[in-house]
């Protein structure tokens, strides 16, 4: 691995523990304005200084995120499809390796989709990008994509980690299961599990606990973060885990202190997005 592709993922995962807090805003490219990502600039502002980094589309980056805020930038570069399209597989590269590096980005990043009817499709483009990130120095990270019809057990997702690092993904995002450890074990490169739908803070921060737990180099947390009546108390707390080692009382313990201080703000109103979205992160 040259100094470039060394370099960018440092930026990914922290090298002085090796953990890391990545921020998913890219939600919009199938799902559109997302509960509490209308305003992605609104959103996103207040959360930046405590992300390791953002993961989004170059459409967010270029509109929603000052180009002084010195924050690394995972590229979602994948999509074609939305949440009333024929089938949410049925992805490819919708970004160039020119706008990437344009952008200076650190990672490139676009979802798989083994088992489902475009899963060639998918690997094929997971291929492909690599070879371009390789070329350049770009590190990519593969999403293991899950829909209704494929499973969240360690069997299906260690096939799917293990498909994504042997098409050469330098990282994986993935999801969390019974027998995590069994994905670990199988996946040769770091993996980073998704925050997924929206869930009681307690129980997004024992999702972030156990991951970390039990081998993986971080979370890419989205909307257990930004749907919160509170995110940056979550953020905070999230961040502990990840970077401090604070197990979930704690955790909990810091986003209640946090929350308190916020509750001077009147909270957003939580709006019930379309169903499907839970599938997806």
């Amino acid at each position: 691995m040259d100094w470039g592709m060394k370099n960018r993922l440092a930026k990914i995962i922290r090298p002085q523990d090796g953990r890391c807090l990545m921020l998913a805003v890219d939600h919009g490219y199938f799902l559109g304005p997302t509960e509490r990502l209308e305003n992605a600039t609104e959103t996103i502002a207040p959360l930046l200084p405590y992300a390791d980094s953002l993961m989004l589309t170059r459409g967010i980056l270029r509109n929603c995120v000052p180009a002084e805020r010195d924050i690394p930038i995972v590229l979602r570069v994948s999509g074609g499809t939305s949440i009333i399209g024929e089938d949410l597989s049925k992805e490819t590269i919708t970004t160039s390796i020119d706008e990437a590096i344009k952008l200076n980005v650190s990672c490139l990043a676009l979802s798989i989709f083994v088992g489902s009817k475009y899963e060639h499709q998918t690997l094929a483009s997971l291929g492909k990008l690599v070879d371009q990130g390789e070329k350049y120095g770009i590190p990519v990270l593969a999403v293991t994509a899950v829909g209704k019809e494929m499973g969240r057990d360690a069997r299906y997702l260690s096939l799917a980690c293990r498909v994504a690092a042997e098409l050469g993904a330098h990282v994986v995002k993935t999801y969390y299961c019974e027998d995590f450890e069994k994905v670990v074990e199988s996946c040769p490169v770091p993996l980073v599990v998704a925050g997924g739908k929206k869930l009681p803070e307690m129980d997004a921060l024992k999702l972030a606990h156990d991951s970390v737990t039990h081998g993986a180099s971080g979370v890419d947390m989205g909307r257990n973060i930004w749907q919160s009546d509170y995110p940056v108390a979550m953020v905070k707390a999230v961040k502990a885990i990840v970077h401090n080692k604070a197990d979930v009382k704690e955790a909990y313990a810091i986003f209640l202190r946090e929350r308190e201080k916020a509750k001077t703000k009147e909270p957003q109103k939580i709006v019930k997005t379309i169903g499907r979205s839970a599938d997806f992160d």
